[in-house]
């Protein structure tokens, strides 16, 4: 085996992950996250082995992904408790916000356990509206970084599995687990996490969520636990007024919704009632027009606060229609403060773009359903490894773009650059562990340093 070895940093976090798995399987763990780290091209399981340098032993890391599979959940906890000590106070904000959102991962072959066919959100030019593949309901923590923004950190993610996928196994006796759905395991993944996050920083937890997720199921969950929602809210949704405070005589509780219906069209298609401020969205300051007002919505159990917003230029341009409408489950919160949550949203999506692009998520096609669960995790903690290493180095560090001189200078440094500066680090101090003889010619030197730009 190469003498490649992880930054003494990452080494110690990786054996804080493990401390839940045997420890005569802990050493698998290291190796895999250095291959994932050093591999390039498709990132199969075998390409992160051949990065690693694994010999005849490969199959007995083949072995591990099912314990890391099955331990998942015990790998995000440590892992949790690692961004939160990593993290400093001052960066948190007034909200611990949580996103959360699924993305699929499309698989081929016979014999994938628990794959089906499943709605594909990103058709691309073939237009092909579902994918047979495996579904992640997925967690992400949105931290605020005081010179890149807005930063998403994916902590753990859980496997949706259709009904009928189910069945076929029930009948035969083999069913991994059973049926739940979206709603249920988004409810799971807040719950899992909101507990921390309460005791560390003694805030209360915002949770972002789409649409599809604005659910009775999910909002009565989460109204138990005490956390606040933040999505969007359909443009025919059942809204009604406040009804007025007014002591009643007699039997009987006091009413909880209101009588009149109010109409989201009508509202945003009044030109009355619109305010303009400016906020920092997407890490632009920009002029933002909404209006707001209190209403009562029964899948969210009282009253929420509605917020509308115009479409610009610049905000929601993939929304065909003048305006857009969003929800908090608290009224007391603000509407700048969720339109900007509304906003950082978008570091999920950043997520699943990075750990598909940089890490190479969904391109393993291994066939058992621990190590499919294994590897889109390992690609989450991954990326959440490297934010953690590069959150308190300077963006000269980081960037490195000398070799670009058409890139923007000014532009914050991506995930990818975050990765590259790494790999170059893993190489570089194992050229500078050899004995000085060898490393001491400036020609030696050269040819590592190009070797090293060119490896990463």
């Amino acid at each position: 085996m190469a003498a490649w070895t992880l930054p003494k940093r990452i080494a110690n976090w990786c054996e804080i992950l493990t401390t839940a798995l045997d420890r005569r399987s802990r050493k698998y763990f290291v190796t895999l996250i250095l291959g994932m780290v050093l591999s390039t091209g498709r990132r199969t399981v075998s390409c992160w082995l051949r990065a690693a340098c694994v010999g005849d032993d490969w199959h007995n890391h083949y072995h591990f992904l099912q314990t890391v599979g099955r331990n998942a959940s015990h790998l995000a906890t440590r892992l949790l408790h690692l961004a939160v000590k990593q993290i400093p106070f001052s960066h948190v904000g007034d909200f611990v916000k949580l996103a959360l959102d699924d993305s699929p991962t499309k698989r081929y072959g016979p014999k994938i356990e628990l794959a089906g066919i499943h709605h594909n959100p990103t058709p691309g030019p073939s237009g092909s509206e579902f994918l047979y593949g495996h579904v992640w309901v997925t967690i992400s923590w949105v931290v605020t970084h005081p010179l890149w923004g807005c930063i998403g950190l994916p902590l753990r993610a859980l496997m949706y599995v259709r009904r009928k996928d189910l069945q076929v196994l029930e009948n035969i006796g083999r069913a991994p687990w059973l049926f739940r759905t979206k709603l249920d395991m988004a409810a799971e993944l807040v719950e899992w996490c909101i507990v921390l996050f309460r005791t560390w920083f003694q805030k209360r937890v915002m949770v972002i969520v789409d649409g599809a997720y604005a659910k009775k199921p999910f909002l009565s969950r989460m109204l138990k636990i005490g956390a606040v929602v933040v999505s969007r809210l359909r443009k025919d949704a059942a809204l009604f007024d406040v009804p007025e405070s007014v002591k009643r005589r007699g039997k009987g509780r006091p009413r909880k919704y209101g009588q009149q219906r109010l109409s989201l069209a009508h509202r945003g298609g009044h030109r009355q009632g619109w305010t303009t401020e400016l906020m920092v969205l997407y890490g632009v300051a920009q002029q933002v027009t909404f209006k707001t007002f209190l209403a009562t919505y029964r899948p969210a159990g009282g009253v929420i606060r509605v917020v509308i917003v115009k479409r610009s230029a610049q905000l929601f341009a993939d929304n065909p229609s003048a305006w857009v409408a969003f929800f908090c489950t608290d009224p007391e919160v603000s509407a700048a403060t969720i339109i900007e949550a509304v906003a950082d949203r978008s570091a999920i999506e950043q997520n699943f773009h990075d750990v598909k692009e940089v890490h190479g998520a969904g391109q393993q096609q291994v066939r058992n359903v621990w190590c499919n669960v294994a590897c889109w995790n390992l690609c989450l903690w991954l990326h959440t490894i490297v934010e953690l290493w590069s959150w308190r180095r300077s963006g000269n560090t980081l960037k490195q773009r000398s070799d670009r001189p058409w890139d923007d200078a000014a532009r914050r440094p991506s995930h990818a650059d975050r990765v590259k500066t790494l790999r170059k680090q893993i190489l570089r101090e194992t050229f500078s562990a050899l004995p000085r003889p060898i490393r001491a010619a400036r020609k030696i030197q050269k040819l590592v340093n190009a070797l090293v730009r060119l490896a990463t």
